[in-house]
């Protein structure tokens, strides 16, 4: 019987019980089961939801700093036309130095009078009406009717420049509006002091108050116009030395002029000095020989 009971499962695990290596084996078991919980308990706010990016699961730092998406661009400075190969320059910006072709083209005739372009003028090639558009974003400034220009827009830019649109037939625009680039301000259309031109509108451009010609500057950045901005400053410094010189020359031509003309009254002064004296002379000789004659003519009768 006792035999038979050998073989039984308990007396199996009363082997293995008895085994060295048993109770250690069971020791390691257990810590690396406690070990794999607690790496998975502290991981498990880590997990990424179904449906989410690993990225998603980032969260914001205490020293992190709040990104700022820079979205402002520098602009090209647009022709104010919606269909540009529709439109051509039919005024051009008056320039001193520029050849005598684009000289006249820069000339206006209102009134039997001719006054330089402070600007350009845009018509269609089909001479109808067109959509005259902001050559820049910004903000528009003022709205006005001229007896003698037509519907004035005039609209405020970055880094103090401004945008001139005049002879508008409709105006789309109210002061105080924000306009992107492109957009409608109004329709061309007609003006006294630009009747020659039928349908156009006149457009400006100027910074820091210095118009400058529109024509050099579309298609390219507005910090163009810093460089144009300290070239007119200089040459407006040299034209001011030069008119100042210019009037100390003539101031010391008309000195000089004036010394010229007191020196000639002198001197005419003094030749009749001497005349008077000569006739002066010329009676007192007279008188000394008259008695004398008289003198001659008793004895002659006597």
């Amino acid at each position: 019987m006792k035999e038979e009971n050998n073989g039984t499962p308990k007396n199996k695990w009363s082997q293995i019980y008895r085994k060295k290596w048993f109770f250690p084996a069971v020791y390691l078991v257990v810590a690396a089961l406690l070990v794999s919980v607690v790496v998975w308990y502290q991981n498990l706010d880590k997990v990424p939801q179904a449906g989410k990016e690993p990225g998603d699961a980032y969260t914001k730092g205490l020293h992190d700093q709040d990104a700022q998406e820079v979205v402002d661009q520098e602009e090209n400075i647009k022709m104010p036309v919606a269909e540009q190969a529709n439109a051509e320059i039919v005024t051009k910006f008056f320039e001193y130095d520029a050849d005598e072709k684009s000289r006249q083209a820069a000339l206006v005739l209102y009134n039997s009078r001719y006054y330089q372009s402070k600007g350009i003028d845009f018509a269609a090639k089909d001479e109808k009406t067109f959509d005259v558009t902001a050559s820049l974003s910004g903000t528009v400034e003022e709205v006005k009717e001229d007896p003698l220009l037509g519907n004035v827009v005039v609209m405020a830019h970055s880094d103090d420049v401004k945008t001139y649109y005049a002879s508008l037939e409709d105006v789309a625009v109210k002061t105080g509006d924000n306009v992107k680039q492109g957009d409608k301000l109004g329709t061309a259309g007609n003006s006294l002091f630009g009747k020659d031109n039928g349908m156009h509108v006149h457009f400006e451009l100027s910074k820091s108050g210095e118009k400058v010609n529109p024509e050099q500057y579309f298609n390219q950045p507005m910090s163009k116009l810093e460089a144009v901005q300290a070239k007119d400053v200089s040459e407006t410094d040299d034209n001011a030395k030069a008119e100042e010189d210019g009037q100390q020359s003539q101031d010391q031509d008309q000195s000089d002029e004036q010394g010229k003309v007191e020196d000639n009254e002198s001197d005419h002064a003094d030749d009749q000095a001497d005349k008077q004296k000569e006739e002066q002379a010329d009676d007192n000789s007279v008188d000394d020989n008259a008695p004398e004659t008289d003198g001659q003519d008793s004895s002659k009768k006597g």
